[in-house]
């Protein structure tokens, strides 16, 4: 989503980042129940899920404060670092 928002939208990274994380709310909660009944039996592991969502609360309260620090092109710099990365892996390693 936001790379598509970088470069499709022409939206700074960081508005994008932030714009992501905030889209994310409403997918995840649509998305749970329908997880959570699925085929009779529940496809979410809640005790797992704690565990994600308090990492993923303390690490999205530390990145939007580093988020600030870090220059724009720095930052698309590291973003695109990233996903090159996770494509050569999804290659070598599917």
């Amino acid at each position: 989503m936001v790379p598509l928002q970088v470069l499709w939208a022409k939206m700074p990274q960081k508005q994008a980042n932030a714009t992501s994380l905030v889209a994310i709310i409403p997918i995840a909660l649509v998305a749970v129940p329908i997880y959570y009944f699925r085929k009779g039996t529940p496809q979410v592991d809640f005790h797992f899920a704690l565990f994600l969502i308090i990492g993923s609360v303390i690490g999205a309260y530390f990145g939007a404060r580093l988020l600030n620090r870090i220059p724009e092109r720095e930052l698309k710099f590291s973003v695109a670092a990233l996903l090159f990365i996770a494509g050569v892996k999804e290659l070598v390693f599917p």
